[in-house]
């Protein structure tokens, strides 16, 4: 077994790492007050090459492999949690669109999400369809020469501001469940596309709202992948994503981590530093424990991934665990802090609420949980 990154990983760790800290970790709690993603600064990500990092190469892409990256979204997330799922969604979904897209769509946006001139959004959820994803019920009729959609996503992260979103569409009958789903490419900007921003406790720059379908006409290029094989697309992206939210996820944790143990040996209490205490080092002790082991979990899961070896229940596990881990490992970072943690100048009340959203998206641990059980007895575990 080896526990160890390539001397080519551990330079691109390095390099994300210097950028997360001198560039993202200053303004993380300023960036949340202006309430958008900074289309400068995605830019710069974009020209460094952290956004194209699994994409391929022709399209301004490393063509790196799943560990790598995990360490890049691991290293963002230490300075800004809410960025770091900017290329989480170029990994997946922009993926997702250089294998299953047309070549002239393929050629048109895949390049412009890899230098950030693009945001790529999702649109699985529904109102009435969350967890029971194949249930969709939003429909694209074909129409001549390409398709009409009608009817509405959400909870879709970046609704009001991604350029471009991966629609998962009813192209079928509601009886052939996920059968009769099929995936689109399209363009938000066009007629007939309303969008709504929802007012949320955390990841305020990234929003997150509804979109709205209205007679909107795309044409027969937008198809991705074959017609009907739209919800299978996105589920064998999901064990990806899965492993990379739960090092999102860590990657917050970990600076607070940092911060805390930094903070208890200057403060002093009873003429002694708090790190004297072992009240006050024994949870960070703990904690550190739990962290190191999700974390080996989450990479585990990718490096399988790279191996082409099963690894779904792996991948419920990260998405499970590690949210919930880091949102504790955040708490009680803040209460280590005494009366000052609980303050709004401090990152860790923020980095608490931005964590909180990825234990309800993507998937509830509920959710998770079955799908655990599930490959580990079959589908008698599976309770519909």
């Amino acid at each position: 077994m080896d526990f160890q990154f390539t001397e080519e990983q551990e330079a691109l760790r390095e390099a994300v790492m210097r950028f997360s800290r001198e560039r993202l970790l200053p303004d993380y709690m300023k960036r949340e007050k202006e309430g958008e993603v900074d289309r400068a600064l995605l830019r710069e990500m974009g020209a460094l090459g952290f956004l194209g990092v699994s994409l391929p190469e022709q399209y301004g892409g490393m063509n790196a492999d799943s560990l790598t990256a995990g360490i890049v979204t691991e290293a963002i997330a230490y300075g800004d949690f809410n960025l770091s799922y900017l290329p989480l969604l170029s990994f997946l979904l922009g993926g997702l669109l250089a294998k299953h897209g047309k070549p002239e769509i393929v050629e048109k946006w895949v390049p412009k999400i890899a230098v950030g001139e693009a945001i790529l959004a999702v649109g699985l959820t529904e109102p009435s369809a969350g967890s029971d994803a194949a249930r969709l019920k939003l429909k694209a009729r074909r129409d001549g020469d390409g398709y009409v959609l009608n009817g509405e996503k959400t909870s879709i992260s970046a609704a009001d501001q991604a350029e471009i979103a991966i629609v998962f569409a009813r192209t079928g009958t509601e009886e052939e469940g996920a059968k009769g789903i099929s995936a689109f490419l399209v363009e938000l900007d066009q007629p007939g596309i309303t969008r709504t921003r929802f007012d949320d406790v955390g990841t305020t720059i990234i929003g997150r709202g509804s979109l709205f379908f209205d007679d909107v006409k795309i044409g027969a290029n937008a198809l991705l992948g074959d017609v009907g094989g739209g919800f299978t697309q996105i589920m064998k992206g999901f064990d990806f994503s899965r492993a990379l939210i739960g090092l999102e996820c860590l990657g917050a944790a970990r600076a607070s981590m940092d911060e805390t143990w930094a903070y208890v040996q200057e403060r002093e209490a009873f003429g002694s530093p708090l790190v004297k205490y072992e009240g006050v080092t024994f949870p960070l002790a703990e904690a550190e424990t739990m962290y190191e082991a999700a974390r080996l979990l989450c990479y585990k899961t990718l490096w399988l991934r790279d191996q082409g070896l099963p690894h779904t229940g792996e991948a419920a596990m990260c998405k499970w665990w590690a949210p919930k881990l880091s949102f504790e490992i955040l708490h009680q970072c803040l209460l280590l802090h005494g009366h000052y943690g609980y303050s709004k100048e401090t990152p860790h009340q923020q980095r608490m609420r931005d964590v909180m959203g990825l234990e309800i998206g993507d998937g509830t641990a509920q959710i998770q949980k079955i799908i655990i059980a599930r490959e580990r007895v079959g589908r008698v575990a599976v309770p519909y």
